[in-house]
């Protein structure tokens, strides 16, 4: 593979999505928990989706979007426009009082000497007219200032709100870091825009009319003059603008990339370590980040010299202007101060389009990154529930699968036809080989996924008229992976169930084994949690996660792999905590250790999406089947 497929390829994984084959195909089924920012690949419809990236498609439309998000403050963006009329007017009457200033009081056209008195009377005046608009300029800053950061607000808070709506596979099949740099680069533009931008845009097309009023109000022919040079200076601006647009979008895809890489670069470093992957990440940092710098490159350079090129062909036009009104001077009568006030209005006419077309790189910036957060706030949110929906109240725990299949992709099928049914306290256990479909059986459960085939039911209700915010808290999961927040021991557990008090939080570590180990923490159950609880074991981490379940009530329990990832003495100490756990609750366990299922009920021997055995320990192992192959070690787990 050259280099430039590898840096396509990585661009790909971390810029837009992430492979979206986890469960997407047989043989590469796992676990739908991993620790935040781990950017394994994950389930999905078997084809990764782009979000976003690349020039915008409908850049009117986005704007049109951005300015809905201002709606709320237009009482204050009316004083703000106001403010920058108010300047607007104050700093082109100032500069037209020059004029006769000019021939009134420094060079009178009368051929009189000048008037000191008067020219201090006028200059104050032209000072206060000044002062004027400097206080207006300030007012509307400190407006727009508030005005952005109230719309940048909003739209991280609509940003936010969508990610808490949308289904498990999209977290799955997108970039973690990706979604991250919408959140702050992307917005950030989009903030730059709101604040700086949009004001001189504004103010610089009150400025350029203005401006020209006087300009024709002075002498026309100067005024036809100034703009000739108009349509070679927008050729130029459009011509660099059109390159920069482009570029500015490459530039934001990239850096997603960038971010997405050292995200998940950081979260799996010990992994890295261990297989010393060093070298190889490094190089493919050095790619993504040679990309991002090539198209930064671009991008900055075509917006950088924006201004340079419309300055040199202002001054061109200022140079061309000052000697034909000096002529006009000469031949035809035109005054002195008219000359001065039309070249210092011919610089003005110039700077508000030096800096219109400046800011024509933040505007591009400002629309590739708002583009991309709408293209994540467009993404289909989870289904809303059934009008029908149903809260059931109290559960009891029946479960039943009834000739269930299903493929997250549909062209694949996970699950054959399978059927199962669990009563009330009973503990169901599923073993097979990697990929056979037992994590998605409890995927199916939670409805982090639709079945396409046969039903679900719980207590005799199909799941799909079960509303999803009943359904899931009457399922606790203590999954292999354990993810714990920033916060306190006590609040960690509390997540479990948000109004559980200090009692029944500590009831519940006792009921997992962790009582005893959080209190030989420094400060117990106040013990402030960083970094993943970093500073505990993977035991105690799970440990607190079986707690998290157990304060939660829920009469229905999934154990996926839960002690896989812990040693002996420490699995026992967990099972301890279980046994509590699953006391009187509906439980369903998926583990490769076969002598943590021994005591079920009822165990399915899954291969392939279908359930080939099933019964209790005693019966597999006498049918001498493939329970009794993979218990006695004459097969192994794949």
């Amino acid at each position: 593979m050259n280099q430039a497929e590898k840096l396509k390829r990585l661009k790909e994984r971390y810029g837009k999505t992430k492979t979206a084959n986890r469960f997407g195909a047989p043989g590469q089924e796992g676990s739908t928990a991993r620790k935040p920012g781990a950017n394994a690949p994950g389930p999905g419809p078997g084809r990764a989706r782009m979000l976003g990236g690349g020039r915008p498609k409908n850049s009117k439309g986005t704007i049109l979007r951005l300015l809905g998000y201002l709606e709320g403050d237009t009482p204050k963006l009316i004083l703000a426009f106001a403010c920058i009329v108010l300047n607007t007017l104050g700093t082109l009457l100032g500069a037209y009082l020059l004029r006769p200033i000019i021939n009134t009081y420094i060079v009178p056209t009368d051929g009189s000497r000048g008037d000191p008195a008067g020219l201090a009377k006028a200059l104050a005046l032209m000072a206060f007219v000044y002062l004027v608009g400097v206080g207006a300029n300030y007012l509307q800053a400190r407006i727009m200032l508030t005005v952005a950061q109230t719309a940048l607000r909003r739209l991280r808070t609509d940003l936010f709100g969508k990610l808490q709506g949308f289904p498990v596979h999209f977290y799955d099949t997108n970039s973690n870091g990706d979604l991250m740099s919408r959140f702050t680069n992307d917005v950030d533009a989009v903030g730059m825009m709101l604040s700086n931008t949009l004001i001189q845009l504004l103010a610089g097309i009150l400025s350029i009319a203005g401006t020209l009023l006087l300009m024709v109000y002075t002498n026309v022919w100067l005024t036809l003059v100034t703009l000739a040079m108009i349509p070679l200076m927008m050729k130029a601006g459009g011509a660099v603008a059109k390159r920069s647009h482009k570029y500015f979008s490459a530039q934001q895809a990239s850096l997603g990339a960038v971010n997405g890489y050292i995200e998940e670069m950081i979260a799996g470093q010990k992994v890295v370590k261990v297989f010393c992957h060093e070298a190889a990440a490094q190089e493919e940092f050095d790619l993504l980040n040679g990309d991002l710098r090539d198209n930064q490159i671009r991008a900055q350079f075509f917006g950088g010299i924006m201004g340079p090129v419309m300055g040199n062909l202002s001054q061109v036009n200022y140079s061309l202007t000052a000697c034909i009104g000096g002529l006009f001077c000469i031949f035809c009568n035109f005054d002195v101060g008219g000359l001065t006030v039309f070249l210092n209005f011919s610089r003005q006419f110039s700077r508000p389009v030096n800096e219109l077309s400046m800011q024509v790189s933040n505007v591009f910036s400002a629309l590739a990154g708002a583009e991309r957060v709408f293209a994540v706030m467009d993404e289909e949110p989870e289904p809303k529930d059934d009008a029908d929906a149903v809260a059931l109240e109290p559960v009891k725990g029946h479960v039943v699968l009834d000739h269930v299949t299903f493929g997250y992709d549909p062209g694949q099928v996970i699950l054959k036809d399978v059927s199962l049914y669990a009563k009330p306290g009973q503990k169901i256990a599923f073993v097979g080989s990697t990929g056979a479909g037992k994590t998605t059986i409890t995927n199916l459960l939670n409805r982090f996924y639709d079945i396409q085939g046969g039903s679900i039911t719980i207590d005799g209700v199909d799941i799909r008229h079960i509303r999803r915010d009943n359904l899931r808290e009457n399922i606790a999961m203590v999954l292999q992976d354990t993810h714990l927040f920033t916060g306190t021991v006590m609040e960690n557990i509390r997540y479990g169930r948000l109004d559980a008090t200090d009692e029944e939080v500590i009831q519940a570590a006792k009921t997992a084994s962790a009582h005893s180990f959080i209190n030989r923490l420094p400060q117990g159950y106040q013990t402030m949690l960083e970094g993943d609880g970093a500073n505990l074991s993977q035991g105690q981490r799970q440990l607190l996660n079986i707690a998290r379940a157990a304060v939660s009530h829920a009469p229905i329990l999934v154990l996926d792999e839960a002690t896989s990832s812990v040693d002996t003495r420490t699995e026992k100490h967990i099972e301890h905590g279980m046994d509590r756990l699953m006391a009187d609750r509906t439980t369903f366990v998926i583990a490769h250790r076969l002598s943590t299922v021994r005591n079920a009920n009822a165990i399915m021997v899954l291969e392939h999406g279908e359930i080939i055995e099933r019964g209790d320990h005693g019966e597999l192992l006498a049918q001498k089947g493939r329970y009794y192959e993979l218990y006695t070690g004459l097969s192994e787990l794949e």
